[in-house]
């Protein structure tokens, strides 16, 4: 459109409709607070191979594989755990049956930072938002009849991620699975417990060496293993803008890939095992800008700053959640579509692999009918809306390349910020993330309740009924029977050998060895989480909040 018919349309067209019709009186914004222009014309310049690129290649922009997902559809993966090791195990092989196409293990707080069920500290906690996992036996029972070597499994787990990953480990080499056959991800990101979370037992330092202890046993011993999610989704969750989890994640991304570099590790061939985690929120088109922005910085940042020429190690692969903060307890119905929108974004946007929240997650934990529709929605897009065919669908819109254009801009400002003050680590000691996400969320929350931005069903179109529907309860007997296991284990096992491997652990941390290997032998020998996290504590300290001099 020439400037001229620009005018002529705005003169002849536009403006009488104006008069007769204005528009809402309302800020056209997004959640990074960009203004969203009427109308989005091409651009002056547009250079394709530097902005787009083909599918597979540099920048990434149209995704990582060729094909996408006319060769394979992105892992449909249910996020799942609660009550006992049997009765997620039942949940498990549920979500397989229905066509999920990988796990994704929840775990309890406990098990998060460092608990046995049986500890005065996990009171109440048992079961509640996860799975909980004391020993190796836990572990046993969660995936029995299942084939570890067949299938994908992410653990949401950071402070005890490497005791998980070991229990893990021990579990398939008890059914003769070996290590090197095993696929999936630890989320091992613990800069994020930190900004955004909580769940930390350790004081960073430390935590960043267990991290990149991870990185060098996985990199040497299960070269098919994702050591580390780079987790923005929680960020998000806390408050954050698009852009905001955007910056935030990727330059927690480039402090990770420093303590690697600095371990020794090759850029070119660790970079490659990285693994990203994204929230998919309301604003549709924003949503899919984000990720499309994500693969072309990525890309850049990886090549520039360290000098990566493996295409592999330059590429952001990614799994998506849905949005939980966006689940509304009214109307709980209407979640269902807030649901699909938001997948429908993530697929859009070109995920790997995606989870769908239960239309009742605000409420509770999800019920089985409830988990089945969200895997359904999945399902539904992928075989019946056509979004799959093509790679890239909205690639070439005025308005989605001017907008992934922004969002990449507005990151690059955050990032070279953060870099600017020595890293991520450095801003998460000075609370800048912190500061940023409150104000974010804070911004957020005043235009809900001011009503400058509708929440159906919470600030509009309100019924004022209430909400009825069944809850997935956590009985007292799968809570006594996860205690009774942990009993049994601490009286059949050897003491002597529990004693012997917390020794040998205690010792690979004074000689600041890996950890991995002393952490296996003690899972193998049924020390408790509890017992090996305990040791760790005993010679790392734990982190309290506010103590900055730690970081």
């Amino acid at each position: 459109m020439t400037d001229e018919a620009k005018k002529r349309w705005e003169q002849e067209v536009l403006h009488p409709a104006l008069n007769r019709y204005p528009e809402r009186d309302v800020r056209f914004t997004n959640s990074s607070d960009i203004e969203i222009k009427r109308l989005y014309t091409p651009p002056e310049k547009f250079n394709y191979q530097e902005k787009l690129g083909y599918p597979g290649q540099y920048p990434f922009t149209r995704g990582v594989q060729p094909t996408m997902y006319r060769g394979k559809l992105w892992t449909m993966r249910q996020y799942a755990g609660f009550g006992s090791a049997e009765e997620s195990n039942r949940r498990y092989k549920y979500l397989l049956e229905q066509g999920s196409r990988g796990l994704s293990v929840a775990f309890d707080l406990p098990t998060q930072i460092g608990y046995d069920s049986d500890s005065p500290m996990a009171e109440g906690e048992v079961g509640r938002v996860g799975v909980p996992v004391s020993s190796l036996a836990d572990m046993e029972v969660l995936f029995r009849d299942i084939p570890l070597d067949q299938v994908s499994t992410s653990m949401t787990i950071n402070a005890t991620a490497p005791i998980l990953l070991a229990f893990y480990i021990a579990v398939a080499e008890k059914r003769g699975v070996p290590e090197a056959d095993l696929r999936g991800t630890v989320q091992n990101d613990i800069l994020k417990e930190y900004i955004a979370r909580g769940t930390y037992i350790y004081p960073p330092g430390p935590s960043m060496k267990i991290v990149t202890d991870i990185f060098e046993y996985c990199n040497e011993h299960i070269p098919r293993w994702n050591t580390i999610s780079i987790s923005g989704y929680h960020i998000r969750e806390a408050g954050a803008s698009a852009v905001q989890e955007l910056a935030f994640t990727l330059a927690n991304g480039l402090e990770y890939v420093r303590a690697a570099a600095d371990r020794g590790l090759d850029v070119n061939e660790f970079g490659a095992r990285l693994s990203f985690f994204f929230n998919a929120h309301n604003d549709f088109f924003e949503e899919i800008a984000k990720f499309r922005a994500a693969r072309r910085l990525w890309a850049s940042l990886m090549r520039d700053q360290f000098d990566v020429t493996n295409p592999r190690a330059m590429q952001v692969r990614f799994h998506t959640q849905t949005a939980g903060s966006s689940l509304t307890a009214r109307q709980i119905e209407n979640n269902v579509v807030r649901t699909t929108i938001q997948a429908l974004a993530a697929v859009l946007g070109g995920t790997q692999s995606l989870h769908t929240n239960g239309r009742d997650e605000a409420l509770g934990l999800p019920t089985e009918e409830s988990a089945r529709t969200a895997l359904r929605t999945q399902q539904i897009i992928a075989h019946e809306s056509g979004v799959a065919n093509t790679v890239d669908p909205l690639a070439g819109s005025y308005f989605m390349e001017e907008l992934t254009d922004q969002l990449e801009e507005e990151a690059q400002k955050y990032i070279r910020k953060i870099e600017d003050m020595g890293g991520a680590t450095s801003a998460v000691n000075s609370g800048y993330y912190q500061r940023e996400i409150a104000s974010s969320a804070y911004r957020h929350q005043r235009e809900v309740e001011n009503g400058d931005r509708i929440v159906v069903g919470v600030n509009r179109y309100t019924t004022g009924e209430k909400t009825e529907t069944e809850f997935q309860s956590i009985d007292q007997e799968q809570i006594d029977r996860q205690m009774k296991r942990l009993e049994r284990v601490k009286a059949s096992r050897s003491e002597q050998e529990v004693r012997k491997t917390l020794k040998n652990l205690r010792q690979a941390v004074k000689e600041d060895a890996n950890l991995m290997p002393p952490i296996i032998e003690a899972v193998n020998a049924y020390c408790t989480l509890g017992e090996i996290a305990n040791a760790l504590r005993e010679e790392y300290g734990e982190y309290e909040p506010g103590d900055r001099k730690e970081i």
